[in-house]
């Protein structure tokens, strides 16, 4: 009988525990979502080409999430218009000029922010642009333009904001990279290696952070609706395409709209997600690089060759 009594003790005393972690749990939930503790009123967001494309959608996702956001981009004047449709539905956002291949101005750029708002909590480094060809073809600017701006605008966004996260205790880094930084594919080399290098910058930076209370995240969208498609705006192809036939090519890889990535990539940063697929199905693409190496490496061989000879076809003759 004794013995009975005290397995009830014990089982009542963990269900307890079980209780009350979980009422801590819903009650963390409740105030990060309604911005009530300490550590996430007032939420401050950074976001890095916001003007358009993902950076757009990411900004105005946050602001329906009560999160303030700092619009970064060179193309100040759309990035405006984007920052005038978040405060007219009741959201809060400013609009900085940043070119994040300057070191110095990234760094006025947070410490204005730290300055004003006493705090940083996220920091989106999504600006990118991309040089679609053949590296037979590249000249020095390909690499230097896509490297400056994907690889070289991500650690400086982390030289920026990071010890800032270190020294208040918490934060979350979001660093955009793309299914082109797990698996490979031709006529990207620039972009490919850009951002697999984001891939494993993003790694190691959070094994490194977590001990500050400092969040890491990479997201790698598939295909997604934007200008990248294009390039960028300071991005290019290295071969004249007839644009039409060339944005109905890409619709084959089914885009998706670039406010749905933004949600589902959110609630991914929620759950403090290490590397963040969207849409989730293109994850089999990377298993299938990383369990079977050759057989992906045949499956993108064949997918470049057919998409090398469509682009042939489409490219426009003098």
């Amino acid at each position: 009988m004794g013995y009975t009594c005290s397995r009830c003790q014990i089982v009542g005393e963990i269900c307890a525990r079980i209780a009350n972690a979980r009422d801590a749990l819903c009650s963390t939930v409740m105030s990060e979502t309604r911005g009530g503790d300490a550590r996430t009123a007032s939420r401050i967001a950074i976001v890095t080409g916001a003007a358009s494309g993902i950076g757009r959608a990411l900004a105005e996702a946050l602001a329906a999430n009560h999160v303030e956001v700092v619009l970064a981009d060179r193309q100040v004047s759309l990035a405006e218009e984007v920052a005038e449709g978040i405060v007219r539905r009741g959201g809060a956002a400013t609009v900085v000029d940043l070119d994040v291949t300057s070191h110095a101005r990234f760094g006025t750029v947070v410490q204005e922010t730290i300055a004003r708002t006493g705090r940083l909590d996220y920091l989106f480094n999504n600006a990118g642009i991309g040089v679609a060809g053949e590296m037979k073809d590249y000249q020095a600017a390909d690499w230097d333009d896509v490297l400056n701006v994907n690889l070289r605008g991500v650690a400086y966004g982390v030289l920026a904001a990071y010890p800032v996260m270190v020294e208040q205790g918490f934060g979350h880094i979001v660093n955009t990279a793309s299914m082109a930084g797990l698996v490979a594919n031709g006529y990207m080399g620039s972009y490919v290696a850009s951002k697999h290098a984001v891939v494993g910058l993003s790694k190691t930076l959070r094994i490194e952070a977590k001990e500050y209370g400092v969040r890491v995240s990479v997201l790698c969208p598939g295909a997604v609706r934007t200008p990248i498609f294009e390039g960028g705006r300071y991005g290019r192809m290295k071969e004249d395409l007839d644009m039409d036939r060339w944005r109905a090519l890409c619709e084959r890889f089914l885009p998706l709209d670039p406010s749905v990535l933004a949600e589902k990539a959110l609630r991914a940063v929620e759950r403090n997600q290490a590397i963040i697929v969207v849409p989730g199905w293109w994850r089999l693409l990377w298993y299938l690089e990383r369990l079977a190496p050759p057989l992906g490496e045949r499956l993108f061989g064949a997918a470049y060759q057919r998409g090398k000879r469509e682009m042939l076809s489409i490219r426009r003759t003098s």
